[in-house]
């Protein structure tokens, strides 16, 4: 996968501003690294809540069902 750090940093859905925001590839890395997923694959709502485990991933996607 290529990482296109310039463009991904002007698209960044991500709320929070983590060091590695906008850099896509290494941001899924760090947060992959640590158990958890990067703000941007959460909704604007999830993300507020920083729960960023795959089960808060996964109510956010189906609507908590």
């Amino acid at each position: 996968m290529e990482c296109k750090k310039q463009q991904n940093k002007q698209t960044c859905a991500c709320t929070y501003g983590c060091p590695t925001s906008g850099t896509c590839c290494e941001c899924v890395r760090y947060h992959r690294s640590r158990g958890g997923f990067p703000g941007c694959f959460f909704s604007e709502d999830a993300q507020k809540t920083f729960d960023r485990s795959f089960e808060a991933l996964v109510a956010d996607r189906t609507g908590g069902k």
